[in-house]
């Protein structure tokens, strides 16, 4: 046994636990989380602010498919990444955020960073929010957050713990416990379904980013059940784009519930069917569903005469897929039905924000294969995820949910940190830039080849757009921008102006060879 201050055991009961990297920033009040890192042998990557470390943080999980891992400062700290840790908890990211706090808030008043409620303001953005009182509730809370990453819906955890319990000496962490298999999917969960899907004449699959996994089991049960099938924005890619009877991620445009309507069967498959997937109230099927998921508010909440089973996503489509045989008569959907949908859908996109997808097009035909892609709340993303094919899922993540400005630029750099080697590519609208342009300073330090494509429209494009659709006088939607390229070059990055669709494809070739970040500013009205 060693005995060290708590806080760096903290670090090294973390290492031991597998987490190679951690985000944040140093303060006075958390310097002993510090004490232990480099002894442990973990990477340290400095944020230039808490919002940017939990947006690395999350971006480094959803690369990896590993807890993102944060250390901030007590107050104003976990006040700055409550952002990332409510986009991570809408868009299930398993991110564990540990800080210090004070030792005593009710008697005293005026100290440094002093909040009247650390544990409760924290708790209001994530799954849990918990303080260690000893070394040994500190050890089992951080076991406790990474067995429910492990085997529920992962979820951000919050983990403070007193000053004077960091500095105080504490003995070695002990093994971790073994965690058991996730139980068996039982038969009768997939032989009802199996039956069903058989029977049917026009099934239809929607597959969320919960069935990521399972995207090789997906594309077989639906090959053999000769379904259709539509996925959420975060499940593109489960199904292969090539496939005939995929309608694609058209579930927001209004019209795909005349689809919906001539099903008989419906199977939703690690999806919660939100707001932000719909924008409307329900599907549009007559017929009874099938909801597939391992969180049961989301079964609880399915309609009457549904039948929800909990289960991982992953693990049941391997199990149906197993049962299932290749139907004997083909389904009622035809793929030149599907083809005119998806060719009504694109034209109803263009309609609506003219001038962006020939630019999309041209991006997606330059990029190298497996790029990861992070975007933000701009409106070439809202265009272009609805029409933009994904060869594998997983590989295009945005703040969906919560949705966050200023999101891409630091998740990218959280994903190309857990992916060295492999390219990842920014997209960022001009006024999200600016809410966390100072993380291309981490990006330049790290000397990531990370292209950041900065669609530059010099206004609040979309909020322009929804006053004028609700009969407002658009009002403070123009901001002054900065000159883009000038302020990468200040942090010591490369930029490019490319004036046309060829010069941007050679703009973002070249960022992907170089030493560096290379900020991409694309003026809508130069490319449209």
């Amino acid at each position: 046994m060693t005995n060290r201050p708590l806080g760096a055991q903290i670090s090294h009961m973390l290492k031991a636990r597998g987490v190679d990297v951690i985000f944040g920033i140093p303060g006075v009040h958390n310097q002993e989380m510090y004490r232990g890192i480099e002894e442990a042998g973990i990477r340290h990557v400095l944020a230039r602010h808490e919002q940017g470390a939990g947006f690395m943080a999350d971006g480094y999980a959803r690369a990896s498919g590993q807890p993102g891992v944060v250390y901030v400062i007590t107050g104003p700290g976990l006040c700055n990444i409550m952002t990332p840790m409510g986009q991570a908890y809408s868009d299930s990211v398993p991110m564990l955020v540990i800080s210090s706090c004070l030792d005593e808030t009710s008697a005293r008043r005026g100290q440094l960073h002093q909040m009247k409620d650390q544990r409760a303001a924290a708790e209001t953005v994530c799954d849990w929010s918990e303080e260690a009182r000893s070394a040994e509730a500190a050890y089992g809370l951080i076991d406790r957050a990474l067995a429910e990453f492990e085997t529920s819906r992962p979820r951000p955890k919050h983990l403070q713990v007193p000053i004077a319990l960091l500095e105080a000496p504490a003995d070695d962490a002990p093994a971790r416990p073994e965690l058991a298999d996730l139980p068996s999917i039982p038969p009768s969960a997939v032989e009802v379904v199996a039956e069903r899907l058989l029977a049917a004449n026009r099934p239809l699959f929607v597959f969320g980013g919960g069935a990521a996994q399972g995207d090789a089991a997906a594309a077989s049960v639906l090959r053999k059940a000769g379904s259709g099938s539509f996925t959420s924005y975060a499940g593109r890619g489960i199904v292969p784009k090539d496939d005939p009877l995929h309608f694609g991620a058209a579930l927001a445009r209004p019209t795909s519930a005349e689809v919906f309507a001539k099903a008989d069967l419906v199977i939703c498959v690690g999806t919660d069917l939100a707001e932000v997937d719909l924008w409307r109230d329900a599907l549009g099927q007559d017929c009874a569903a099938v909801i597939v998921n391992r969180d049961p508010e989301v079964l609880a909440a399915a309609a009457p005469g549904d039948l929800g089973i909990a289960a991982d996503a992953a693990a049941w489509l391997a199990a149906l897929d197993a049962r299932l045989d290749t139907r004997s008569e083909a389904s009622k959907w035809t793929a030149q039905e599907v083809a005119d949908w998806r060719a009504r859908w694109r034209a109803e996109v263009e309609a609506e924000r003219p001038g962006i997808l020939p630019v999309a097009d041209a991006l997606r035909a330059c990029l190298p294969q497996d790029t990861m892609i992070f975007s933000d709340m701009t409106q070439f993303a809202y265009s272009a995820k609805e029409v933009w094919p994904m060869d594998r899922p997983g590989h295009w993540h945005h703040p969906f949910g919560f949705g966050t400005l200023g999101y891409a630029t630091p998740a990218a750099i959280g994903g190309a940190v857990a992916r060295p080697g492999l390219p990842s590519m920014a997209i960022i609208g001009d006024y999200g830039f600016h809410y966390t342009m100072q993380e291309l300073g981490v990006a330049v330090e790290l000397g990531l080849p990370l292209p950041i494509v900065l669609w530059d429209n010099g206004k609040l494009g979309e909020i322009e757009a929804s006053m004028v659709s609700a009969q407002i006088a658009p009002n403070a939607v123009v901001a002054r921008n900065p000159d883009f390229c000038k302020l990468a070059e200040a942090f010591g990055a490369r930029a490019a102006r490319p004036e046309s669709l060829n010069a941007m494809q050679d703009a973002v070739r070249a960022a992907f060879d170089a030493d560096g970040p290379t900020l991409i500013h694309l003026n809508a009205e130069l490319l449209g």
